[in-house]
């Protein structure tokens, strides 16, 4: 199976992994049929689980292979890593300040980016999946190292991170959806905005895999751009949501499960 999927072109390991994400934050949506509420506490814990995994993802999958990438190749070790990362950064922050949304835990009026006259619902869905979005990056870019058979960089890694990042995708589709219920949409519409949106991951994936593998030489930056913005959504969403009221300690537990769990995925399997 590895080596039929293997045989594959890039861009399409990278849309395929995408789609399983995809599929993940689609099962954990279904929970919308079971549950019309969910306790602020195990929010939390999903939450801290979800910052975890892409904390750990950030390292051990992009920006520790980005450094060891750019030393092998003669070049200064930390400087497209460091260029990259802060790239990445400051395109996520672009998204937020470009696209209207709402955090979770957030009442409509503390809605970012520009001034608008959409629903609730919809700037909730539309925070989701702009996160989404370096996910997405962060596995084709993946799978792009692997197909440049980069140093440490296998198809089977790439999965890995591509698992790890589906894994923490279930809580959040039940994350989106079960709140959507809360704000009056039927069960039907809730799992639709809950699954709609991770399907820019199998997009994103896509671009992040031709990028690499086409334009070779911005591998090492592709990499630690994909880091970047992940860590920039932990910080500025994922931790603050989850540590927003008593429910800190599960959060920090969750975190800190989320973390073991990719790392072991990408030592396993890297």
């Amino acid at each position: 199976m590895l080596e039929w999927f293997s045989s594959l072109p890039v861009v399409v390991q990278a849309l395929l992994a995408g789609t399983m994400t995809w599929g993940l934050t689609a099962i954990g949506a279904t929970l919308v049929f079971v549950f019309t509420t969910i306790e602020r506490h195990i929010m939390n814990m999903m939450l801290g689980f979800a910052a975890g995994v892409m904390i750990a993802a950030s390292f051990w999958s992009l920006l520790a292979p980005a450094i060891a990438f750019t030393e092998e190749a003669g070049g200064i070790a930390w400087l497209p890593a460091t260029i990259g990362f802060l790239a990445g950064g400051a395109f996520v922050r672009l998204l937020d300040f470009a696209t209207p949304h709402l955090h979770l835990a957030s009442p409509i009026e503390k809605a970012e980016g520009p001034s608008t006259n959409l629903k609730k619902t919809t700037l909730l869905f539309l925070a989701i999946t702009l996160h989404n979005i370096p996910e997405g990056l962060a596995i084709g870019v993946a799978f792009g190292a692997a197909a440049l058979n980069m140093e440490g960089a296998t198809v089977l890694g790439a999965f890995g991170l591509a698992l790890g990042i589906g894994i923490q995708n279930m809580p959040e589709g039940a994350a989106l959806s079960i709140p959507l219920r809360g704000e009056g949409l039927s069960r039907a519409k809730a799992f639709h905005y809950g699954q709609i949106s991770a399907v820019v991951e199998p997009i994103a994936a896509m671009i992040g895999a031709a990028a690499v593998y086409f334009v070779q030489p911005i591998l090492p930056y592709a990499l630690a751009f994909a880091a970047g913005a992940m860590i920039f959504v932990v910080v500025e969403e994922l931790i603050p949501e989850s540590q927003a009221d008593d429910g800190s300690d599960l959060a920090t537990i969750g975190l800190m499960v989320g973390f073991a769990v990719m790392m072991i995925l990408d030592v396993a399997l890297g």
